[in-house]
């Protein structure tokens, strides 16, 4: 790759042999540098962000939606990484407590009883309603976005603004 170049002069000296500095011809090992360099470059992908899409509607006034209670659940993110949990109203629901990385286990049992409900109708999937609470974590936030992906829910909604009365209470009698 380089060469050593060594040049001598013609005339020799009396005494001592004078040596010459070796001269190095790296433009070789420049050559190849860039071929790697542009080949690393070509072949190597760069990694893209995968980014997840929330979109919150418009706010209107006096606008109401009404979600189905059979097959609702509803998913409050508290603090350390706790998660409170319900199917169906929050006055008639026994709510659960578990944490974000038991989630995964709730969405699908919860999925399974509305199925069993719903006789398996493809048209009555389970809709989950994600309320984040000022307490709460923005990792659990992206923790349950991803655990509705991994869960295959078909329809999820983020609701951040209207939290119950009744859920509001539970969560301050259980400190989270």
């Amino acid at each position: 790759m380089a060469t050593l170049n060594e040049t001598t002069n013609g005339k020799p000296a009396k005494g001592r042999a004078q040596k010459a500095a070796p001269g190095v011809d790296l433009t070789a090992m420049v050559d190849l540098m860039f071929l790697l360099t542009t080949f690393f470059m070509l072949t190597t992908s760069l990694g893209t962000l995968n980014a997840a899409d929330v979109a919150k509607p418009d706010e209107c006034a006096g606008c109401t939606m009404d979600y189905p209670a059979s097959r609702t659940m509803t998913v409050l993110l508290g603090k350390n990484n706790q998660a409170v949990s319900y199917l169906g109203t929050a006055d008639a629901s026994i709510m659960t407590i578990s944490s974000i990385d038991d989630l995964q286990k709730e969405i699908v049992g919860n999925k399974l009883k509305v199925a069993k409900v719903h006789a398996d109708d493809p048209s009555k999937y389970m809709i989950v309603i994600i309320k984040p609470t000022k307490t709460a974590k923005f990792q659990d936030f992206v923790d349950a976005i991803d655990e509705m992906k991994i869960a295959d829910i078909k329809s999820y909604s983020i609701d951040d603004k209207n939290i119950l009365k009744q859920e509001t209470d539970f969560l301050k009698s259980k400190g989270l």
